[in-house]
């Protein structure tokens, strides 16, 4: 993490599922195709506000094995990246575009997605705090150190993990990380 003093703390979302509608077929979410097909999920814009206003980086950790697999264009991703980017009050976006069988470290439930994203934004892992709607994000930021939530899903897989809380959405998620940063004096 070089000499830089990591001071920031943030919250790393998921995308698909978290910030934005997925498409289940048999069990498993799959994220849109296009950037006319990108549906915002109600409340995630009031959520990331009250994140900022708390003065938490917004930071996007995505899989997209879709790229690797052929199924999907980087292009489309990117696209999709860039219209959340414009629309919500995020700070980054950091994409991991391989399967599992690549073997890389940015592939949740690896923690590298997260720790390149603390490096670039000086991000205090420990002080932070990890959203998403699959047992491997939990993971991730499990592994990264941070504080945990699972979006309650159908296929979620809560048994495969055992985050620090649940929630429904991402804006009651919000509301307790809020809680908990005004708990501890914002530090």
């Amino acid at each position: 993490m070089g000499i830089r003093q990591m001071t920031s703390r943030a919250v790393f979302l998921d995308r698909d599922g978290v910030l934005n509608r997925t498409t289940v077929a048999d069990g498993v979410p799959h994220p849109p195709p296009t950037v006319a097909e990108l549906q915002v999920l109600p409340g995630v814009a009031e959520g990331l506000e009250l994140l900022a206003a708390e003065g938490l980086l917004r930071i996007v950790v995505t899989n997209q094995p879709d790229v690797a697999r052929g199924t999907q264009s980087r292009e489309a991703v990117e696209a999709i990246n860039g219209r959340l980017m414009e629309e919500l009050p995020l700070d980054a976006i950091f994409t991991c575009y391989h399967q599992d069988a690549d073997g890389c470290d940015c592939r949740k439930p690896r923690a590298g997605l997260l720790s390149r994203a603390a490096d670039a934004h000086g991000v205090d892992l420990a002080r932070s705090f990890m959203i998403g709607d699959r047992w491997s994000d939990v993971a991730a930021g499990q592994a990264a150190g941070c504080t945990t939530f699972l979006l309650e899903m159908p296929y979620s897989q809560s048994h495969r993990c055992r985050p620090d809380f649940q929630a429904p959405d991402l804006l009651h998620a919000v509301r307790r990380i809020v809680a908990l940063v005004r708990d501890d004096g914002g530090e």
